[in-house]
């Protein structure tokens, strides 16, 4: 089970609800991250369980025709909330676990970096202070 916090600036008043830290639950981790460019604190999905694929699905034959697969996308990792709101798979047997690089949520040229409690705010520079009572369970 994963927990967010209320974390508060003492001096600016920046507040942000982030889990402070890695977390993770029953089907995805995550990692906070400090966004230099928006000056905020985000929770960014760096591991997500899918369903397993149960084989490559042949095109027409392009492959005995000596024809190439097309290649897949790189897959972005979801924001926290639609991680948070996924409805659970039902029917699927084989799972796996797939990585994320972190990224910011606003704009992946953006620059970030790992953030843990105890840290400084993103706005001033003064240590957040968090709250004792979570502010969100999840899964």
């Amino acid at each position: 089970m994963g927990r967010s916090y209320l974390f508060e600036c003492p001096k600016c008043s920046y507040r942000a609800k982030v889990s402070g830290g890695a977390d993770g639950g029953l089907l995805f981790s995550i990692q906070t991250i400090l966004c230099r460019d928006c000056k905020a604190l985000y929770d960014a999905v760096v591991r997500l369980k899918i369903p397993k694929e149960a084989g490559r699905p042949r095109l027409f034959g392009l492959q005995r025709a000596g024809m190439r697969m097309p290649k897949r996308a790189p897959m972005t990792p979801p924001d926290f909330d639609s991680a948070v709101n996924r409805l659970p798979y039902t029917g699927v047997q084989q799972f796996k676990w797939i990585s994320f690089k972190i990224h910011c949520p606003v704009s992946i040229t953006h620059r970030v970096q790992s953030w843990n409690e105890p840290g400084r705010c993103p706005k001033c520079g003064m240590h957040l202070e968090r709250n004792a009572v979570p502010f969100r369970i999840w899964e």
